[in-house]
């Protein structure tokens, strides 16, 4: 069942967004070749304590940890270890946070010192297929619509489209309804409705789109053993239009980039 909210609840949700992406932010400042996704961790877990919410991860479904960080060949859920990042490495930063009784929860996949040109390339082209598929997030359109238009951007690269795992509504629960495929046939699935929010999270890979777990029961990796890579934002519909509730502005700003994706989805600007 969908859960729409009302424009209280999606301001409220904007603000648990918002302890997600300064907490990115302050995190994009930190990761370097050497650094232990582990220290990350600890840093993310006291980070979205000092902002007054809780970390979203630690204790959900189990899991051991406040960030997930998914390195090279992991697609998703990486548990942080004591292995240092090092030069040409990606990860994907995986982050929750609760506060005023909803979840914020999106992903960022950052760079390590000088990444292979390929490598690059598939981070560019999957953070472009979120907001291709951010885009078709409107009244009038269904899950597929958002799906087809992710899947169609990538492929034409020949990169692999995960399949078992999927984007989802988002509310005072982590995954609520509907699952929200990277991949579908435009006009199926559930009809979209003002007061939806939604985590749109494309997972790409490098080669195949087929993947396994790890034995420690969380991290998922391409079979093949290429790269992966991993973007996610909080969209809210509103007045039949998306609107984003998170931002990668505070990632951008310690990284230097300078980036106008994000415009189009917010009626004013943001504010750091």
């Amino acid at each position: 069942m969908i859960i729409v909210k009302t424009t209280e609840e999606i301001e409220l949700m904007r603000q648990s967004a918002l302890v997600v992406s300064k907490t990115l932010g302050m995190l994009a400042k930190e990761v370097k070749e050497g650094v232990t996704t582990k220290h990350l961790d600890k840093l993310g877990e006291d980070f979205i304590r000092a902002q007054g919410a809780i970390p979203g991860f630690l204790g959900l479904y189990d899991c051991p940890s406040t960030l997930l960080c998914s390195v090279n060949e992991a697609v998703v859920h990486g548990l942080p270890t004591d292995i240092p990042l090092k030069n040409g490495d990606i990860v994907s930063i995986d982050c929750g946070a609760l506060m005023n009784g909803f979840y914020g929860d999106h992903a960022y996949t950052f760079e390590i010192g000088e990444v292979a040109p390929e490598t690059k390339k598939l981070v560019q082209i999957t953070k472009e297929s979120l907001y291709v598929g951010i885009r078709e997030f409107k009244v009038g359109n269904r899950v597929g619509d958002v799906g087809f238009a992710i899947q169609q951007h990538c492929e034409a690269q020949g990169y692999g489209v995960v399949r078992e795992l999927v984007g989802h509504g988002l509310g005072r629960v982590m995954h609520e309804d509907p699952e929200m495929p990277n991949y579908g046939r435009r006009g199926r699935g559930k009809k979209f409705i003002d007061g939806m929010v939604v985590a749109i999270e494309p997972m790409i890979n490098g080669g195949t789109h087929k993947v396994r777990q790890l034995k420690d029961g969380w991290t998922i990796v391409t079979q093949d053993g290429k790269p992966s890579v991993h973007f996610e934002h909080d969209i809210a519909l509103v007045d039949g239009k998306p609107e984003i509730l998170s931002t990668f502005a505070y990632v951008h700003e310690a990284l230097g980039i300078t980036s106008t994706d994000e415009d189009e989805f917010r009626k004013e600007a943001l504010v750091l």
